[in-house]
């Protein structure tokens, strides 16, 4: 980020390494970073249950709590990652409030979807739109009102219909955008521009 005036960074603990969040040094470090001009936001931070070799889910708690508290404290968003956990994603962010931030990937139902909207969070939603049995995302993506939506890659992963299977990146988010603009009723350029 330093060498390249158009890239800016987040720093945070995935779930997958949550441990790391009881490490006083690891979170001093984290905190050092996001003092940096050109932090933007915490994260990725959450809850990842879907691995039975993941860390246990106290383990992950703890670390999402405290990086919740960073991100408030710091006034950056925070960049949610949650995966087989969105209940109690939902309560930690119940009785944790956060001033802003996204979840990333979402892959959850409209009712949770619903609710976090209500928290005044952002949803962000990759090429899984564009698939065939993409019902659940396309069901929570109607509720999302369009300026709470994100458009991301989770690159390399998820590229959308018509480059499914390859390599993500972001010259493939217009095929996302399309398939937003159909189900939200609007044209591919108001989604983008948006």
């Amino acid at each position: 980020a330093e060498e390249n005036e158009f890239m800016y960074f987040s720093a945070g603990i995935h779930p997958h390494d949550a441990i790391q969040a009881r490490d006083e040094s690891i979170m001093a470090e984290i905190e050092e970073m996001l003092n940096h001009p050109k932090a933007v936001a915490v994260g990725e931070a959450g809850l990842d249950y879907h691995f039975d070799d993941s860390w246990s889910p106290e383990v992950q708690k703890e670390a999402f709590i405290k990086q919740i508290e960073l991100a408030n404290k710091y006034n950056k968003p925070l960049i949610i990652h949650t995966r087989d956990a969105m209940l109690d994603t939902l309560n930690i962010l119940e009785e944790h409030p956060l001033k802003s931030g996204v979840v990333h990937c979402y892959s959850g139902s409209r009712e949770s979807c619903k609710q976090l909207v209500k928290m005044g969070l952002y949803i962000g939603f990759t090429g899984v739109i564009t698939f065939k049995n993409a019902r659940r995302a396309l069901e929570s993506l109607k509720v999302v009102p369009l300026d709470r939506l994100l458009i991301e890659t989770d690159c390399p992963y998820m590229a959308p219909v018509p480059m499914r299977g390859k390599r993500n990146d972001s010259s493939l988010i217009p095929y996302v955008a399309e398939k937003m603009a159909e189900i939200k009723n609007t044209d591919a350029q108001s989604v983008l521009d948006i």
